[in-house]
C-alpha cells in the first residue's frame, strides 16, 4: 500500500482493498525527491507543508502499528527519501510483492509519476491498482446528459446532490482486515526520517498550534461541528472563526472526505443551511478535481483559451507591483493584511482569497499565475485543482467564472467583511490606533487623524500603489479582447 495524500489508517479505499485481497500487506511512504528537491533549490526550506507531512506521516506511522496489535515498530511504515517512481518498484521488487495498491491523484504531474510507476511495476509482473478517494465523485461519474465534463457549476452541484447516497458516503471499515498487517522483513530499513534529513528547518507549524495527523483532523471536525450550523452566516468574516479550517487536512487525507460529506448531507437534509452552504465548498473540491481531470490544460493556461490573448503588465514594473503584492506593501489594508496572513501563517480566508486574487489581476494587472504560484509556494492547504480553479475563477478565464468586468473593490470589500477593523489590527497593528471609518482606506484620512493614530503615510503604512477607480478602468479596456461569452474547451 503506498500511501500519498491519505495519510490515514481508516475510512481509506486503497488500504480497504488491499487488506481485503492481500495475504500479507506492507505500508509504504515516500517522501519524493522530485516535489522535495525543487523546493530546496528555491530556497523554500521553511515549508509548513513539510513539517506538517512529517508529523502526519509519523501517526500514521503509529496507527498502523496500533491496528496490528504491534507496538513495536516491525508492522508500521516503510519510509523512503528518494524519487517516488523509481522507489516504488524497487520496494515492490524488494519484497517479492504481487501488487501495488493506492488512491488516485488527478494532478496532471501525478499522473504521469503514476503511468511511469505502472510501466516499471508492469515490467516486473507487477499490478498497480488504484481506487477513488480523495473525492466524492471523480473523472466520467457525473457528466451532462450529453456526455460531457461540466463546465459550469450550479448543474454540477445539482447532479452531484441528486445522485450522492449512502452508499457513496459509506466509510470503508479498514479494521475488519487487519491481520493482513504484515511484519516487514529484517532486512528493510523503515526508520522515519527528521526534518534536517529530509534537507529542511523547523518552521512555526507548533506555535500556530496546526494540528497535525488524523487526530488532529479530527480535533478540527469536531470543533467545526459545533458551529456549522452558522458557517453561512460567518464564513464570509475573517475575524470571526466561521471556517472549518480544515483545508490542509482534506489536501493530505488525515481526514476522510467521506465522513465530512456524510455529516454535512446528513445535517442539510435536516434544514441545517450552514451544513448545505458547507457542503456546497465540498462539492465546489469535487467540480474542480473533474476539471483537472477532463481540462488539464488548465493547469497552465486559461481554462477559456481566449483569455490567453490578454496583455498583461511586465518588465520590471510588474515585478514591483507584485512583490508589493507578495509582501503586503500594496496600500490597501485588507490586501496587505490577507498576505500578511498567510506570509506568516500559511493560511488565507476564503473570502481574502478572492479580494487579494482581484486585486493583483484586475487592480494591479498581473497574471494570474504570477498569484497562483505564489499561493502554490505558501499555502499549507495547497490543491492545484483547487488553486488553479480559484485563480481563474478571480480573472475570468475560469469555468463558471465571475464575469470580467466584476472588480471587487478592496475598501467597500473592507468596510462589508471587516467592519470593526478587527482583521486589519491583527495583522496590521501600526494601522491599530486609526478609527473604524478610516482603517480601511488610511488615505482618506486628514493630517490630524493620521498624526493622532501615529500613521505617516509613504513611511509607517504605504501609500495606495494604484489608484483603484483608474485601475477598472484599465481593466475594462485589458479585457476588451475577450468581451464575447468564451466557448466550452474541447475535452483532451
Amino acid at each position: 500500500m503506498w500511501f500519498r495524500r491519505d495519510l490515514r489508517a481508516f475510512d481509506n479505499a486503497a488500504l480497504y482493498h488491499a487488506l481485503k485481497e492481500c495475504r500479507q500487506l506492507h505500508c509504504v511512504f515516500v517522501f519524493d525527491r522530485e516535489i522535495l528537491d525543487p523546493l530546496i533549490e528555491k530556497g523554500l526550506t521553511a515549508d509548513r507543508r513539510v513539517e506538517f507531512i512529517l508529523a502526519s506521516v509519523a501517526e500514521l506511522d503509529a496507527s498502523l502499528r496500533t491496528l496490528a496489535g504491534d507496538e513495536a515498530s516491525t508492522h508500521g511504515l516503510l519510509v523512503r527519501h528518494a524519487v517516488a517512481r523509481e522507489a516504488i518498484p524497487a520496494l515492490a521488487h524488494e519484497l517479492h510483492a504481487q501488487a501495488v495498491f493506492a488512491n488516485h491523484d488527478y494532478e496532471p504531474d501525478a499522473v504521469e509519476r503514476d503511468t511511469m510507476v505502472r510501466g516499471a511495476l508492469a515490467h516486473q509482473g507487477i499490478s498497480f491498482v488504484t481506487f477513488k478517494d480523495h473525492v466524492i465523485f471523480e473523472r466520467d461519474e457525473l457528466l451532462t446528459q450529453q456526455g460531457r465534463a461540466y463546465g459550469v457549476f450550479t448543474p454540477y452541484k445539482n447532479a452531484w446532490l441528486k445522485k450522492v447516497d449512502d452508499f457513496y458516503l459509506k466509510p470503508y471499515p479498514v479494521a475488519k482486515y487487519k491481520a493482513s498487517l504484515a511484519a516487514h522483513p529484517a532486512n528493510v530499513h523503515v526508520a522515519l526520517p527528521t526534518l534536517a534529513l529530509l534537507g529542511f528547518q523547523p518552521t512555526n507549524l507548533s506555535t500556530l498550534k496546526i494540528p497535525t495527523g488524523a487526530s488532529g483532523g479530527e480535533q478540527l471536525f469536531d470543533e467545526f461541528f459545533e458551529r456549522m450550523d452558522r458557517y453561512g452566516a460567518t464564513r464570509d468574516f475573517p475575524a470571526v472563526k466561521g471556517p472549518s479550517y480544515l483545508g490542509v487536512h482534506l489536501r493530505f487525507g488525515t481526514v476522510s472526505v467521506r465522513q465530512l460529506a456524510a455529516v454535512a448531507h446528513k445535517l442539510a437534509a435536516k434544514g441545517s443551511e450552514g451544513a448545505a452552504v458547507w457542503l456546497g465548498e465540498l462539492i465546489w473540491r469535487d467540480f474542480y478535481a473533474q476539471i483537472i481531470h477532463h481540462f488539464p490544460h488548465a493547469a497552465k493556461g486559461a481554462f477559456k483559451p481566449e483569455y490567453d490573448a490578454i496583455k498583461w503588465e511586465h518588465g520590471k514594473h510588474a515585478e514591483a507591483l507584485f512583490a508589493a503584492w507578495c509582501e503586503g506593501r500594496t496600500g490597501y489594508p485588507l490586501v496587505d493584511a490577507a498576505m500578511a496572513q498567510i506570509n506568516q501563517t500559511g493560511y488565507m480566508h476564503n473570502r481574502l482569497r478572492m479580494v487579494v486574487a482581484s486585486f493583483l489581476v484586475k487592480d494591479l494587472g498581473i497574471d494570474w499565475r504570477w498569484g497562483e504560484r505564489y499561493f502554490a509556494e505558501q499555502l499549507n492547504d495547497f490543491d492545484l485543482a483547487s488553486n488553479n480553479g480559484g485563480w481563474q475563477w478571480a480573472s475570468s478565464s475560469g469555468c463558471d467564472a465571475q464575469p470580467y468586468f466584476r472588480i471587487f473593490n478592496p475598501q467597500s470589500q473592507s468596510e462589508k467583511f471587516d467592519a470593526e477593523g478587527k482583521f486589519i489590527r491583527r495583522y496590521l497593528p501600526q494601522l491599530a490606533a486609526l478609527p473604524d471609518k478610516l482603517i480601511h482606506a488610511p488615505w482618506q484620512a486628514s493630517e490630524i487623524e493620521l498624526l493622532a493614530a501615529n500613521v505617516e503615510l509613504g513611511k509607517t503604512y504605504p501609500k495606495p500603489i494604484v489608484d483603484h477607480a483608474e485601475a477598472r478602468e484599465k481593466t475594462l479596456a485589458r479585457y476588451a479582447v475577450v468581451k464575447k461569452t468564451a466557448t466550452l474547451p474541447r475535452r483532451t
